[in-house]
C-alpha cells in the first residue's frame, strides 16, 4: 500500500454489526405505522446508504401520514435503544482501534445520524480515538459520492492520496475511491466478490492489522 498518513473507518458494519438492527427498527417502524405488509422496499438495497434517501423513498412509494423528519426520529429512537443495550461492536475492533490510532491520525465517515453515530463511539469510549467525525448531515451528498470521505480527510488535514477508508458496503467502496482514497473492505456485509473494486478484500480484522500495522 502507498504512504498512508490517516485511516478513516466507516461505523455502521465496520465498527458495530448494526446493518441488522437498522433493519430490525425500520421494520418495526413500518410496522408500527401500519405498512408492514404493505412494504414495497427492499431494505438490502440501502446497505451503505443514508437514513434520509431510505426513508425519503419509503414516503414517496407509501404516501404515509408521517413525514421524513418524523420517520427518522422513530428509527433513530428505536436504533439507539438497541444499540444502547445490545452494544454489538465487532470482536478485536477495539483493539484494532487502539492499535492504529498509535501510529495514524483517525477519522470516521458515517452515514447514520449524528445522534446514532455518538451512541455508538461512547461504547468503551472509542471516540477518544477519533480526531474527526464526520456524519451523513456535515455533507450535501452521500455515499457513493465521495464528498463524506473527502471532508474527514480536510478535517484530518491530510490529502485524500495519503488517506485509507476501511469500510463493508459497496457505496461506501465507491465513494471512497472516487474520493481518491485506498480502500479495504472487509466481508462483514457483502461476499467479496462484491467488493471486488476494493484496494484490498478481508475477512477478518487481524488482516486489516496486517495492511497496515505490518509485523510491528
Amino acid at each position: 500500500m502507498r504512504q498512508i498518513q490517516a485511516i478513516i473507518l466507516d461505523m455502521d458494519g465496520v465498527i458495530v454489526d448494526s446493518e441488522p438492527r437498522h433493519e430490525r427498527a425500520f421494520l418495526e417502524v413500518v410496522r408500527e405505522i401500519g405498512y408492514g405488509d404493505k412494504l414495497d422496499l427492499r431494505f438490502a438495497e440501502y446497505i451503505g446508504r443514508s437514513d434520509q434517501e431510505l426513508w425519503r423513498d419509503f414516503v414517496a412509494g407509501h404516501k404515509p401520514p408521517q413525514t421524513v423528519a418524523e420517520l427518522l426520529a422513530m428509527k433513530r429512537r428505536r436504533l439507539v435503544e438497541i444499540i444502547r443495550r445490545e452494544q454489538p461492536l465487532f470482536d478485536g475492533l477495539p483493539e484494532l482501534i487502539e492499535k492504529l490510532a498509535a501510529r495514524y491520525a483517525l477519522g470516521l465517515a458515517s452515514g447514520s445520524e449524528r445522534q446514532v453515530v455518538e451512541e455508538v463511539l461512547g461504547i468503551k469510549s472509542l471516540g477518544r480515538f477519533f480526531s474527526a467525525v464526520v456524519t451523513d448531515s456535515d455533507v450535501k451528498r452521500g455515499k457513493p459520492a465521495p464528498d463524506i470521505f473527502l471532508r474527514a480527510a480536510e478535517l484530518l488535514n491530510v490529502r485524500p492520496q495519503g488517506c485509507c477508508v476501511i469500510e463493508d458496503s459497496k457505496p461506501g467502496v465507491a465513494s471512497s475511491l472516487a474520493a481518491g482514497m485506498q480502500v479495504i473492505a472487509i466481508t462483514n456485509t457483502h461476499p467479496a466478490e462484491e467488493l471486488q473494486h476494493a484496494t484490498h478484500v478481508v475477512q477478518t480484522y487481524e488482516e486489516i492489522e496486517r495492511l497496515l500495522l505490518g509485523g510491528r
